[in-house]
């Protein structure tokens, strides 16, 4: 298969989002990466180790009296800076993708930058009911293509490499571990989704959560010690946050997990989590405010390894105020950045960053609707 990789824009043009009065203590101005007169949609963003680069999920719009693509492409940009080190914005940005294929859940090497993976069909889908994960009237909904695998791409070489492969089965929502060892992901190969880890260094794979309904979504924690993933393994299209603590083995291989914390118990879906790198706090989406209108919540995550006092899902606060979608966010290494999907001013689900202000440290100041 040919890389279809195409420089599509030089820059974005630099677009920016007046702050909700609330918003002011959290993050500093909204700049939007994506540009509307590109993408249809965008969203599911990753920094690289870096912070140089942006590997996302989009939709372009279609050439003069085409359709639309049905399925996300892959797509990769540079970070654009000011001379005060602030992001301005993206510019070459290229399709990583097969043309035509179904792709999601990118990610770049933690020591190769050369390296990336995202979970790719390769080819386009023919099948015309495909399984998925919806909540009420399926405005939130994603895809579980049975052709869908783990595949890295050296950017290099412009070639593809198998990770995991399952050809009659869901893979994806994968990422490597911080030592680049561990490959963490989903697999619906027993029927609803489960999380598994693959050690590259042996070949050895393991599933190592894998409760009734939909576990998946799953990140390591900065010291590579733990894992957030989200589940409805109660069966109600809600989804729940966990944390687990990883169990090793004499050699460092994962081998399954010591024990295991729910971080919400609510009537909400709270998806999307992700690490802070201080590695004691987590952000998250959620449909608390509206399920029409999600917003983004940071919580505890601390394992009392450093202070000795231990604290999963406490100290809930709201960080975005914007109407509309905000979700699935994520940091840069230092925490300087904040990235998100959002509708905010476009009413399109586009790439939005801004500086992250918030002291995690203080008590809960704005958990209040």
């Amino acid at each position: 298969m040919i890389l279809h990789c195409i420089a599509l824009l030089l820059a974005t043009a630099t677009a920016t989002a007046p702050l909700h009065p609330e918003e002011a203590s959290a993050i500093g101005e909204p700049v939007q990466l994506t540009d509307t007169a590109m993408f249809l949609k965008a969203g599911e963003s990753y920094f690289d180790p870096g912070t140089k680069r942006v590997i996302f999920q989009a939709i372009e719009h279609p050439e003069e009296g085409e359709e639309p693509a049905s399925d996300y492409g892959m797509y990769m940009g540079s970070l654009t800076f000011d001379e005060n080190g602030a992001i301005t914005g993206l510019s070459g940005i290229q399709q990583l993708s097969p043309k035509g294929s179904a792709n999601t859940c990118g990610w770049f090497h933690p020591s190769d930058e050369s390296m990336v993976l995202f979970a790719t069909t390769m080819t386009p889908l023919v099948d015309a009911d495909i399984p998925g994960y919806q909540r009420g009237s399926g405005r939130y909904r994603w895809a579980f293509p049975q052709q869908m695998n783990i595949t890295a791409l050296d950017l290099v070489t412009n070639t593809f490499a198998p990770l995991v492969t399952d050809n009659e089965h869901y893979l994806a929502e994968g990422s490597w571990s911080p030592d680049g060892r561990h490959l963490l992901y989903c697999s619906l190969a027993t029927g609803s989704g489960d999380i598994y880890i693959t050690d590259l260094q042996s070949g050895e794979s393991r599933k190592i959560v894998g409760d009734d309904g939909y576990d998946g979504g799953p990140f390591f924690s900065p010291d590579g010690k733990r894992i957030v993933y989200r589940s409805d393994r109660r069966g109600n299209d809600l989804l729940q946050l966990y944390i687990a603590e990883l169990q090793f083995d004499e050699t460092g291989s994962i081998v399954g997990i010591e024990r295991e914390y729910q971080l919400t118990d609510n009537e909400h879906v709270n998806w999307g989590p992700f690490w802070h790198p201080n590695n004691r706090f987590l952000i998250y989406a959620t449909s608390e405010i509206s399920h029409r209108n999600y917003e983004l919540f940071v919580c505890d995550a601390d394992s009392g390894v450093e202070n000795g006092t231990t604290r999963y899902g406490t100290r809930k606060r709201r960080i975005t105020h914007a109407n509309g979608f905000d979700g699935l966010p994520v940091f840069d290494e230092t925490g300087m950045w904040l990235m998100w999907t959002s509708k905010r001013e476009t009413n399109t689900s586009q790439l939005w960053v801004a500086p992250f202000l918030f002291d995690l440290d203080a008590g809960p100041n704005t958990e209040s609707h």
